[in-house]
């Protein structure tokens, strides 16, 4: 088969629609090698994150037209120019991974999509106006003319049909996978030395995502009062910071435990995983996820994951983690004492979540990815 995508973030993002669209490319490129991939961008670099990839002989990159790049209109050609191109015309399948698809794509291409979440429908008012109805257009759009439609979670193919209104016949559920930077073993020396580099402490509470309202790190601020001061332990917060941040350092303040929360911004996705290594726990009480690939590459990490209630938080932690009702710092308080005091439930959790994500290894993904191009 011939295999095209929509690969602009796959060259320049290097975070979650970025991760996942290089994750999915290399995968099938390598467990599925007999396929043949197309990747269209407006631009393609080179960068050591992806230079493997690229260098197999059944990847291909296709660039706009120098008319395109002189007039600077490269995004013109992503959204509709792509549709005209040769090799387009001579696949099987268009893939679009993040949530779009170029318009006018040829009638005999079957047309699949990659739809995260839609949280900006269900949560409006975190996003601005135009972004909401540019989103949804986008998304309204690529999910009509898909022949197959991926969620990266049940929670999101519920809000598709629900919230779009699409056939659940349409949708098939296939989970996205860690980088596989997590699944390395870093020795304690180099856990070490990252602790030195970013000043942490021995033992950390470790939460990572953008510093948002809904990734809700102010109820772990709130719990962190409330354990004994022998399990007390700093919190690390990673992630893009917003307005949010200021709440979260006020209400640190007025609890008196601005001292135990260390924040991070911009950290190297390549010491990340040894951050991840390092801490004791992992919290991520979000109120409403997509998926939550943090708790996945938690999971990888071999550290224990407490997360919440409400989304499809238990879809990436698996019965080996803990739930809590997100709004309840008491809960989560508790729960922080049993993991931080118990060794045994600290081992079990480890060993169930490891068993857990095989099912979001590479090799695994690629070929139900690829079922759903033969099935068409």
């Amino acid at each position: 088969m011939k295999i095209g995508f929509d690969a602009k973030r796959f060259f320049n993002n290097f975070t979650g629609l970025g991760n996942y669209s290089r994750f999915v490319i290399n995968a099938l490129s390598e467990f599925v090698a007999d396929d043949e991939y197309f990747l269209y961008s407006p631009k393609a670099k080179d960068h050591p994150e992806f230079a493997s990839i690229l260098k197999r002989q059944n990847v291909k990159v296709i660039t706009p037209p120098k008319a395109y790049t002189f007039s600077h209109t490269s995004s013109l050609w992503r959204s509709w120019g792509v549709s005209r191109e040769a090799t387009v015309k001579k696949l099987d399948v268009f893939h679009g991974l993040s949530q779009e698809l170029p318009v006018g794509l040829p009638t005999k291409v079957k047309k699949v999509v990659t739809v995260h979440d839609l949280i900006f429908i269900r949560y409006p008012e975190l996003y601005k106006k135009i972004d909401v109805a540019i989103y949804k257009a986008k998304v309204k759009a690529a999910c009509s003319k898909a022949d197959k439609i991926i969620a990266t979670s049940k929670q999101t193919a519920d809000d598709i049909i629900d919230l779009l209104k699409i056939h659940p016949s349409k949708i098939e559920v296939v989970y996205q996978g860690a980088h596989p930077n997590f699944k390395k073993c870093f020795s304690q020396e180099q856990i070490h030395s990252i602790k030195t580099k970013y000043n942490l402490p021995q033992q950390y509470i470790l939460n990572v995502g953008t510093i948002e309202e809904r990734k809700n790190a102010i109820v772990l601020v709130k719990a962190l009062t409330l354990l004994p001061k022998e399990l007390r332990k700093q919190i690390v917060i990673i992630g893009r910071p917003t307005n949010y941040k200021n709440k979260i350092v006020e209400e640190a303040k007025n609890l008196g435990v601005a001292e135990w929360i260390i924040f991070l911004h911009d950290v190297p996705f390549t010491d990340l995983p040894v951050i991840y290594q390092g801490a004791a726990v992992f919290v991520y009480p979000s109120f409403f996820e997509g998926f939550g690939i943090p708790i996945v590459e938690a999971l990888e990490s071999s550290v224990p994951v407490i997360s919440a209630l409400g989304s499809c938080l238990t879809e990436a932690g698996g019965p080996g983690s803990i739930y809590i009702h997100p709004d309840s710092e008491e809960e989560l308080a508790f729960q922080l004492r049993r993991v931080l005091g118990d060794v045994q439930l600290r081992t079990e959790m480890i060993t169930s979540g490891k068993k857990y994500v095989e099912q979001f290894e590479p090799k695994v993904i690629a070929k139900k990815i690829h079922f759903v191009y033969k099935t068409i």
